[in-house]
């Protein structure tokens, strides 16, 4: 019992920030009320507020165990809000439309946010790690993890509902890896009601700050060989990204 009170903490604390922060710009809806509305895949609208909120819980409970990795959520939060911006007409998806597209000279928000996103998890996986190896798995790991599931938010939830399922299994283990899954789960359980009824969407913001939250926890958690595993799998998860975003939009 004991040992499972950080967890628990972790849980509790992000998810009443992730409320919080939901309703305290709902009140003030800086820029004004449409700039937070978007039509869903249905045509409905629904607001924008969940996903800055998850993430600066994110970023603040994780920062909290490890300043390093808290900036890296941080970080992709940052560059998910820009794609939600810049990016919001644009219809390109995944790795190759955007570096097709960078290879002919145009620079999209999605190119901006592989790079941002990427540096970022390799400056914090630096900080993580001793060794040189272990250094580029771990932010393979971090970056991975916010594209993955930002891949998977295609539909209602499901991004949201991949982060309780993905985090659920570090918690099992004790450590900052536990402590981190837990924030990120709690942020994202407080987001997922809204999400579900198609009322609120996390858009690119919280995807990428609720994924890198969770690679920096498999990283916190996991040696070399773990790593090596999580890491080839994200890899392979982001060459077969239509692939994954086509089975998660069957998912009911």
């Amino acid at each position: 019992m004991i040992e499972r009170a950080p967890r628990t903490t972790a849980f509790g604390l992000s998810a009443a920030v992730t409320r919080a922060a939901v309703s305290a710009l709902r009140a003030k809806a800086p820029g004004g009320r449409d700039r937070w509305q978007r039509k869903n895949y249905a045509g409905r609208t629904v607001e924008l507020y969940a996903g800055p909120a998850s993430a600066v819980a994110a970023a603040l409970g994780t920062g909290r165990v490890s300043p390093a990795a808290g900036v890296a959520v941080a970080v992709a939060g940052v560059c998910g809000a820009y794609d939600d911006v810049a990016g919001a007409g644009d219809p390109r998806r995944g790795f190759r439309a955007h570096l097709s597209a960078l290879r002919d000279g145009e620079v999209t928000s999605g190119a901006v946010k592989l790079f941002g996103i990427s540096a970022a998890g390799l400056v914090a996986g630096a900080l993580l790690k001793e060794r040189p190896v272990d250094k580029l798995l771990a932010g393979v790991v971090i970056a991975g993890a916010a594209h993955f599931v930002n891949l998977v938010d295609v539909r209602p939830g499901r991004a949201a509902a991949a982060v309780l399922a993905l985090g659920a299994p570090g918690l099992l283990r004790a450590g900052a890896g536990a402590e981190i899954a837990a924030t990120a789960m709690g942020a994202a359980a407080a987001v997922l009601p809204d999400d579900l009824g198609e009322r609120a969407m996390i858009g690119d913001t919280g995807a990428h700050a609720l994924g890198a939250a969770l690679g920096a926890a498999v990283v916190a958690a996991n040696g070399r060989a773990g790593l090596v595993a999580h890491a080839a799998a994200l890899v392979a998860a982001a060459v077969y990204g239509d692939k994954v975003s086509e089975v998660a939009r069957g998912v009911e």
